[in-house]
C-alpha cells in the first residue's frame, strides 16, 4: 500500500447493539486496558463501554500470523484506524473559532510482511500503540492458548456526570482484530506466510477505509470547554478521537482462519 487513501465522505449508519459485558461463558485468560496514552490499566479499571447500552458500531476482522508478524500486522491495522480518526490540533481563536492543524503522515515498510502501509507522522502515538501491541505480543506467547487472542480499538466519548460521580464514557465505534498464530515448519513457509499475509492485510487495509468512506456517526465538534470530552489533546502533534485499547488471550475464539492459512501454504508449495 503507498498510503494514497480514497477522500472520505460521510452517509448515515448502521448500528450494531453492542452488550455492555463479555458474552456469558466466553472464558477470559487474560484481559488488560490501554489509555490513549499507552498506560496499561489494572483489571479492576472499569471498562469504558458506558454502564448504560447504547448503539455503537462495530467492525471484527480476522488475521492469521506467524510470531513474528503479530506487531506489524496489529500496528498495520491500528495505525490505519486511528489515520482516519485523529485530526490535526485544535487551536481555538475564540469560544465557537478555531483552526485546525494539519496532520502528516509517513510510510511504514515492514520488515516480516510484504506490505507499506501509512500513519499518523506522531512518535507519541506510534509510542502508544507499540506498547499495547507489545503487551498483546507477549500475552500471546506466554499464555499457553496455541496463539489465539483477539485486541480492541474503541473510541468513546464522555459524558460529564455531577459529583461524586466519575464520568460516564459512552463507545461509539468498536474495531476488533482476532488474532491466530501459525507455527511454520521452514523458511520455505515462511516466504509464502510473507507474501500471503501481505495480501490479507492490503484486503483488511481496503476494508478498513471503505467503512471510513461510509457516511456514519462521529461526535459533534467539540466547544473549547468541551473538547476533551471528545479528542485526547494530550499529545502535542495530533489529536485524535478519545479511545482505549484492550486485549483478550483465549482458547474459544476458533482456528478458521489458521486452517485457511495453512491451506494456502500447502496449494502454495503444491504448485
Amino acid at each position: 500500500m503507498g498510503g494514497v487513501f480514497p477522500p472520505v465522505t460521510w452517509e448515515r449508519p448502521e448500528v450494531v447493539t453492542l452488550p455492555v459485558s463479555a458474552p456469558p461463558g466466553r472464558p477470559r485468560i487474560s484481559e488488560r486496558w490501554v489509555d490513549a496514552a499507552g498506560l496499561i490499566l489494572p483489571l479492576e479499571t472499569p471498562c469504558p463501554r458506558a454502564q448504560t447500552a447504547m448503539n455503537c458500531r462495530a467492525e471484527v476482522l480476522e488475521v492469521s500470523v506467524e510470531g513474528r508478524q503479530i506487531e506489524e500486522a496489529m500496528l498495520a491495522v491500528l495505525h490505519t484506524i486511528l489515520l482516519h480518526r485523529s485530526t490535526g490540533k485544535f487551536h481555538y481563536k475564540k469560544e465557537g473559532t478555531y483552526s485546525i492543524g494539519t496532520v502528516g503522515t509517513q510510510d511504514v515498510d515492514c520488515d516480516f510482511i510484504d506490505f507499506t502501509y501509512a500513519r499518523v507522522s506522531s512518535e507519541e502515538l506510534d509510542r502508544a500503540l507499540r506498547k499495547a501491541v507489545g503487551e498483546f505480543k507477549d500475552a500471546l506467547r506466554y499464555s499457553g492458548s496455541d496463539g489465539i487472542g483477539q485486541i480492541s480499538l474503541e473510541f468513546y466519548q464522555k459524558k460529564k456526570s455531577r459529583w461524586p460521580f466519575s464520568d460516564e464514557c459512552i463507545p461509539w465505534e468498536v474495531w476488533t482484530i482476532k488474532v491466530n498464530v501459525v507455527n511454520l515448519a521452514n523458511e520455505q513457509e515462511r516466504q509464502i506466510c510473507r507474501e500471503k499475509v501481505g495480501e490479507k492485510l492490503c484486503e483488511k487495509i481496503i476494508n478498513i477505509v471503505e467503512v471510513m468512506n461510509r457516511h456514519e456517526y462521529l461526535p459533534k465538534m467539540p466547544t473549547q470547554s468541551e473538547v476533551d470530552n471528545v479528542f485526547d489533546t494530550g499529545l502535542k502533534d495530533v489529536q485524535p478521537y478519545l479511545y482505549k485499547i484492550s486485549y483478550q488471550i483465549t482458547d474459544s475464539l476458533g482456528s478458521s482462519v489458521t486452517t485457511t492459512m495453512r491451506r494456502l501454504i500447502k496449494d502454495t508449495l503444491a504448485l
